[in-house]
């Protein structure tokens, strides 16, 4: 049953909407392809009215494992697009994204697919397609973009766009940003973090003359909570600031954390860049149950201070804002190789509400509207 305070709810965009006669794989790859998600979308409003989708298009082999190899596609910058091989026997493929090379004495890891970014233009409500521009893909031309370019946030700060990016490679997992000035054409600004930290979004504005960005740093070793804290030690969300938007340092104390008492307690991390509201900045975030290989991903949200936004005003960690829902995949089911995955990549103002751009099951985007009342109503209960 759906909440009572989504207003709409529907997919806007699936793998069979994307024509990959237009896909940069074609330059070269030996090995056909399919379609595995086209999801994730980053979100702002173009200064037509209407609005942006960068959909991150996870395009694999059709044949990934063959005579007895695991396969997958690397970009390769004096080569272009190439295939790998593992002996199957070496692999582990129990995560349908990607596969564990055995060969090593630490995780090392090769992806299913290979992403680029698609922008999807939309009307002004999000309610249909536009435009697909196939002439402004965003694929890799770096060595640290070698497994491909992943769910972008969009940011408009200064009247200019701002994207962040996780990029894959065998040097690092690191994010870049990119910039535009009309939300179509982006130019390459470099590595802004390095080695696994991801979902990095940006406030859009300077916050008492510096910016903020949330960050999530990754890794394989954790150390435990105190049994007496009420935290779930793991993947948590910082905070950053910037004098200039390339070069960040991060906050000194901890920022947001998955609490024991939350189902969320898997870890947690960014999901759609701060907006601010009357109330203040209005953040939406990821939150991950432990269950099966993959986990459960539902969309919560916190609201902070608009002056100095280390400060959470209000959490709710517990409601979720957003899960999965299976009705809406019906006609793609055939499609699905994920379950109970929802990730919110942006959000956009639109009269009284807010327009909510998610990935479903790592292989739809789907558009959610709610009213603003709710999270004010929320609020002040």
């Amino acid at each position: 049953m759906k909440h009572s305070f989504i207003k709409y709810d529907s997919l806007i965009f699936s793998p069979n909407d994307v024509d990959l006669s237009h896909s940069p794989l074609r330059e070269g790859l030996k090995g056909r392809t399919y379609v595995l998600g086209a999801f994730n979308p980053g979100l702002n409003r173009l200064p037509n009215g209407n609005l942006i989708m960068m959909v991150r298009v996870a395009e694999a082999l059709k044949n990934p494992v063959n005579k007895n190899h695991a396969q997958c596609v690397r970009w390769d910058i004096n080569n272009g697009y190439v295939l790998d091989s593992w002996p199957f026997s070496e692999v582990n493929m129990q995560d349908p994204r990607k596969f564990r090379i055995n060969a090593y004495h630490f995780p090392v890891f090769a992806l299913t697919s290979l992403s680029w970014l698609l922008p999807v233009e939309l009307n002004n409500d999000g309610s249909s397609v536009v435009n697909i521009h196939y002439d402004k893909i965003i694929s890799p031309e770096y060595s640290s973009q070698e497994y491909g370019i992943e769910d972008p946030r969009i940011s408009f700060i200064d009247n200019r766009y701002y994207m962040t990016v996780c990029c894959v490679s065998s040097e690092r997992h690191s994010t870049i940003l990119y910039r535009s000035d009309d939300g179509l054409n982006y130019k390459y600004l470099g590595i802004v973090l390095d080695h696994q930290n991801k979902d990095m979004l940006i406030f859009e504005g300077k916050i008492n003359e510096v910016y903020f960005a949330l960050t999530r740093p990754m890794g394989e070793c954790y150390f435990a909570s105190p049994p007496s804290s009420s935290y779930h030690p793991g993947a948590a969300i910082h905070l950053a600031t910037s004098p200039d938007l390339l070069h960040w340092k991060p906050n000194n104390d901890v920022f947001l954390r998955a609490r024991r008492s939350s189902a969320a307690n898997a870890k947690i991390g960014g999901g759609t860049p701060p907006i601010l509201t009357k109330d203040g900045w209005l953040m939406l975030y990821h939150g991950v149950e432990n269950k099966g290989e993959v986990g459960v991903y539902r969309t919560y949200w916190v609201l902070l201070d608009k002056d100095d936004p280390s400060i959470i005003l209000h959490i709710n960690d517990s409601t979720p804002l957003l899960e999965a829902d299976p009705e809406l995949t019906n006609n793609i089911s055939n499609q699905i190789y994920l379950n109970d995955v929802v990730f919110t990549t942006g959000i956009s103002s639109h009269n009284e509400d807010f327009i909510l751009a998610s990935g479903e099951l790592d292989l739809a985007c789907r558009i959610t509207r709610i009213s603003k009342e709710y999270f004010s109503n929320s609020i002040s209960k």
